[in-house]
């Protein structure tokens, strides 16, 4: 779905500390190297974000995302399965590869794989596959929920807002569950409806 040119610059601006806008299948996000600390910081001063909350890590695979994570209880083998790609987020135990700057010094992290051709191809032009990410737009209003919403929201803060290229965000923020002792808990009724 991108070119070549488009791939290169993103690739070029996340390896340098760059924070991207970027469509997803719920809602625009924004989005930076897991492994930068500066970019994560530039988030959450894009965003005016309390740093007490976490971002969340997303990758178009579930396979550069597992080494975030320290365990994986069966349920949440189940739900990836029946709910990956799309739009629920998996609260899970951390590794040690998981810097705390991520998660607001919390032991969990958040993993998601989004069902969206634009934002897989961003992921596919690092090398690690994986972005730390969060919404679109400044903390307490609307997320983004278009192009023209990204760059009106945070434009002039971010180093570049990804085009959706006819992919569209449904508008529903997604379901952000945990799943400790094969128990399943809701954080965040979303778009998809866990059973």
């Amino acid at each position: 779905m991108l070119d070549n040119k488009e791939k290169e610059k993103i690739k070029t601006i996340l390896e340098n500390d760059g924070v991207i806008a970027f469509v997803t299948d719920t809602v625009w996000g924004l989005g930076c190297l897991a492994e930068s600390e500066k970019a994560v910081k530039r988030i959450y001063e894009i965003k005016h974000r309390d740093t007490k909350k976490p971002l969340i890590l997303m990758s178009h695979d579930i396979y550069p995302l597992i080494k975030y994570t320290d365990f994986m209880p069966k349920k949440a083998h189940k739900l990836i399965k029946q709910y990956f790609p799309g739009a629920l987020t998996i609260v899970l135990k951390k590794s040690k590869e998981t810097p705390d700057y991520i998660t607001s010094g919390l032991d969990t992290v958040g993993i998601r794989v989004p069902d969206n051709e634009v934002f897989s191809d961003i992921c596919k032009t690092v090398s690690s596959q994986v972005l730390a990410t969060t919404s679109a737009n400044i903390s307490s209003q609307p997320p983004a929920l278009n192009y023209e919403q990204a760059v009106e929201y945070i434009g002039n803060s971010v180093d570049y807002v990804v085009k959706d290229y006819g992919c569209i965000a449904k508008g529903t923020a997604s379901t952000v569950i945990g799943t400790e002792n094969d128990n399943i808990t809701i954080f965040r009724q979303g778009d998809v409806f866990v059973k």
